[in-house]
């Protein structure tokens, strides 16, 4: 039986401040929180990472899980968050494999609030196989519809990035937080906890679509990644190299394919290029 407890929900999400506007005019507004937590495994000090702390356990979960210091959520025995000290500690009955290198060969990414990345996860997969499927443009209209009502800390405060596991037509499960990295490995931690299947799964993601976040996605085993921002470089590479379909600039009913077209169905292309004719 494991013990997954947290000691108060989770710090404040939004915090309400006083600022001038541009007419010199005071106005209450909100700020979303900010809070560090470091986190220990088998009483080693891993990570301090930054968070708006909505989903702590998942996020410890997932993040452990995508830098591969721990296999399987059975090996999980405890996870105990503290906010009064801003710790999460972790025991685990089996340790991976080159602990001590993994904390030493480490890469600090372009993530929001700096991620990091432990040792060289892209040899551990090149390998992945992910499941079959694709997906319609009207699917990813649909998609882009529901995505837009569901971020509220975004919407009250700025200052976040919303990511999601979807299927064709619904948002299974959605977290924001100050920085991607964050959001993504909380949604990796949910999977494990809830049993999520990868297949027929669509990665959403507000921000822009990087080597780190093509290598989580990929670790996960989704082969849809789906963002309304950009594409750096070194994340199209790694798309190409592991078979991933990137989609970004995905707003309204706008997006670009910059990878794996075969597995998006144009089925409204007529109806787009009649609409665009008629707004010309």
């Amino acid at each position: 039986m494991k013990t997954l407890e947290i000691n108060q929900k989770y710090r404040c999400l939004l915090k309400e401040t006083t600022v001038i506007d541009e007419r010199g005019e005071l106005r209450q507004l909100s700020v979303a929180g900010e809070n560090p937590l470091t986190i220990y495994l088998n009483k080693r000090e891993i990570v301090t990472i930054m968070t708006l702390g909505s989903q702590a356990i998942p996020l410890v979960l997932g993040y452990l899980r995508n830098q591969q210091f721990i296999r399987q959520y059975s090996d999980v025995i405890s996870l105990q968050i503290d906010w009064e000290v801003n710790a999460a500690v972790v025991n685990t009955r089996n340790e991976a494999d080159n602990i001590a290198e993994k904390l030493n060969s480490r890469t600090v990414t372009s993530g929001c609030g700096q991620g990091t990345i432990y040792g060289n996860l892209l040899e551990q997969i090149e390998g992945v196989q992910f499941p079959e499927m694709t997906i319609s443009q009207s699917e990813i209209y649909q998609l882009s519809q529901l995505l837009s009502r569901v971020n509220t800390t975004y919407r009250s405060a700025g200052a976040v990035h919303g990511c999601a596991i979807c299927s064709r037509n619904e948002i299974i499960a959605f977290n924001e937080d100050v920085g991607r990295h964050n959001a993504v490995d909380t949604l990796a931690g949910l999977m494990w906890i809830d049993d999520i299947s990868c297949d027929e799964k669509i990665f959403y993601t507000t921000g822009r679509l990087t080597s780190e976040m093509v290598m989580k996605v990929a670790q996960i085993g989704i082969p849809i990644l789906l963002s309304r921002s950009g594409v750096t470089e070194m994340g199209l590479s790694l798309a190409q190299k592991l078979n991933i379909t990137l989609i970004a600039r995905a707003k309204g009913r706008h997006f670009l394919i910059f990878n794996g077209k075969e597995r998006v169905v144009l089925d409204l292309i007529d109806q787009d290029a009649s609409i665009n004719h008629t707004s010309a």
